[in-house]
């Protein structure tokens, strides 16, 4: 049964049946379609729309169409538009000529929003909380491996860090990734239903109720703006994509890091695979996989808006097109959150070659200038006497700690033997970086 249809004279073309049908996809939507519809019959009913009889009889085939769905009793397929015609038909089929009475007052173009909107927001919980999850993944990790380390710039040895505080900038992206999710779901947090097809209707109903039942906020202020508002979808795939881009730059790292080049780390089995023709080797494809669908989220967010940007209001089926991206995307970053959790779960410090890439990199290079100008001297030539030192010592295959005072002195007469101290690496790092979790 099609939902529509008295004005033609002519059936719907085969093709445009198959193309204009979006089951294969909005099914994922059962369960908002049936709790807006129960929503809406009780709001129907207290507004005297309904009779208590038709009410009841309504919910309880609703009720029974979701206890099959979950059972799989009933299978949501067959010769149907979409998850509202699908579900309206099997309750005509099971409750007869009163389950014509849900659509009263209601448009699918109202129905179709506040699904999407009620699905959205359940969902972009669900990736709050693994973005909680793997946070506590990274404080752990972090907390279980506070040990010396390059920081870097330009992909090059720059200055002493740790582990911990390394990792726990990523802790930090997600704690921003975490509360642009949070001001999505306040933005979203308002019903269209009652809207209709756009510009509401003649029946005297409560959206306020069905707002409260549905558990928003309040109703939208705009019937045009409320049925054709696809902005929370958007502003989701942008915080996705912006939580995709951190995963993909900590992939690299995990990438680069478990090379025998860095060697830093170590991931473990379960989220590495090898090759079918070399086995000594052992490849990072977690981390890769996660880098690579990047762009797949990224170009969600870049399809939506594209389809969004020429369509004046209100509804139009160009629409159709937000859910395959939104599910895709939301599938999408709900396994990579799951995987980095999983990978980072796992991951094991080489402590040892960290800190010797420490002591290969000239890392206390900075601070052996501020010893200079802590002395008196100009940041400018210290900068300068200590790279005259840097090339001593790559001359000699020695770091800056290992080179004799009588040696410094050739450089500059401002070096005592207190200079030891200053550059040492611990204590370089007590007057910079604080490695303590705030």
């Amino acid at each position: 049964m099609k939902l529509w249809g008295g004005r033609f004279k002519k059936a719907e073309n085969k093709l445009m049946e198959d193309f204009n049908s979006s089951l294969s996809f909005d099914r994922r939507l059962y369960y908002e379609d049936i709790q807006g519809s129960k929503a809406h019959v009780e709001m129907l009913a207290k507004c005297g729309i309904l009779t208590k009889e038709e009410k009841e009889n309504i919910r309880n085939g609703l009720d029974l169409i979701l206890s099959d769905i979950e059972n799989d009793v009933l299978q949501l397929e067959g010769d149907y538009e979409d998850i509202h015609s699908f579900v309206e038909t099997n309750l005509i089929e099971r409750i007869g000529q009163v389950g014509k009475k849900l659509h009263t007052s209601r448009s699918r173009n109202d129905q179709v929003a506040v699904d999407l909107r009620l699905y959205a927001k359940k969902k972009a919980f669900e990736v709050i909380e693994n973005i909680d999850e793997l946070k506590n993944v990274i404080v752990k990790l972090g907390e279980e491996n506070n040990f010396l380390m390059p920081g870097y710039t330009h992909l090059q040895r720059a200055q002493v860090v740790t582990f911990k505080h390394h990792i726990m900038a990523y802790y930090n992206m997600l704690s921003r990734d975490k509360k642009r999710v949070q001001n999505a779901i306040e933005i979203m947090d308002e019903s269209p239903l009652g809207c209709c097809a756009l510009a509401g209707t003649t029946y005297n109903i409560d959206r306020s109720f069905t707002a409260k039942e549905l558990g928003f906020k309040k109703p939208v202020d705009n019937f045009l703006d409320g049925v054709s508002d696809r902005d929370y979808i958007i502003e989701l795939l942008s915080c996705f994509s912006i939580i995709m881009m951190h995963l993909s730059r900590l992939s690299e790292e995990l990438i680069l890091w478990s090379s025998k080049e860095f060697d830093f780390i170590l991931i473990d089995d379960e989220f590495s695979t090898g090759s079918s023709i070399m086995p000594q080797k052992k490849n990072p494809d977690a981390a890769e996989l996660i880098r690579g669908k990047t762009g797949r989220v990224y170009g969600s967010l870049m399809s939506l808006l594209t389809t969004m940007k020429g369509i004046p209001l209100a509804y139009n089926k160009d629409m159709q097109e937000d859910k395959e991206q939104f599910f895709n995307s939301l599938d999408t970053i709900l396994s990579c959150l799951k995987i980095m959790s999983g990978m980072l779960s796992t991951l094991k410090v080489k402590k040892e070659n960290t800190f010797n890439a420490v002591k290969k990199g000239f890392l206390n290079a900075t601070e052996a200038a501020d010893y200079l100008v802590n002395k008196g001297m100009a940041f400018r030539d210290a900068h300068k006497v200590i790279g005259e030192i840097v090339l001593y010592c790559e001359e000699k295959g020695k770091p800056i700690e290992d080179i004799n005072l009588k040696e410094l002195k050739n450089f500059s007469q401002l070096f005592e033997d207190d200079v030891y101290q200053f550059i040492d690496y611990e204590n370089t790092l007590s007057r910079g970086i604080k490695t303590e979790l705030k």
